[in-house]
């Protein structure tokens, strides 16, 4: 299957890792990046069964314009019968997303193979 090409910005690269698209978000995400960022987000959740990572480890500031983010990518993977899953290291965006009740929707972890050895694990592919 041949993908569409994902423009560059500033605020997320996109790259493929063991058989994911990795939506790594960098910067502070704010309602300007989150402007910046939903089309390509739209565009990478939009193919069907698409298996997802977003990689939040460069972020230095996350406010309630990414929360939305991860809630639109989370709701078009799912419909489209994908996988999301989130890798997050910072203290103060963890603790946002245990606030919120995020973790039990998106459980975090500190890196991709973390988070891609608890998925294989979970689908019996170990």
């Amino acid at each position: 299957m041949r993908h569409e090409p994902v423009p560059l910005t500033r605020h997320v690269r996109v790259y493929a890792y063991r058989a994911h698209t990795v939506l790594e978000f960098r910067g502070e995400i704010d309602i300007a990046a989150a402007a910046e960022i939903v089309p390509v987000l739209d565009l990478v959740t939009g193919r069907p069964g698409e298996r997802i990572l977003i990689d939040l480890r460069l972020v230095e500031f996350f406010d309630c314009s990414g929360l939305r983010l991860l809630h639109r990518a989370r709701m078009r993977v799912l419909e489209r019968g994908g996988r999301l899953h989130l890798v997050c290291t910072h203290p103060l965006t963890l603790r946002v997303f245990r606030v919120t009740g995020l973790t039990r929707l998106l459980p975090p972890h500190p890196t991709p193979d973390a988070a891609l050895a608890e998925a294989e694990a979970a689908s019996g592919s170990l």
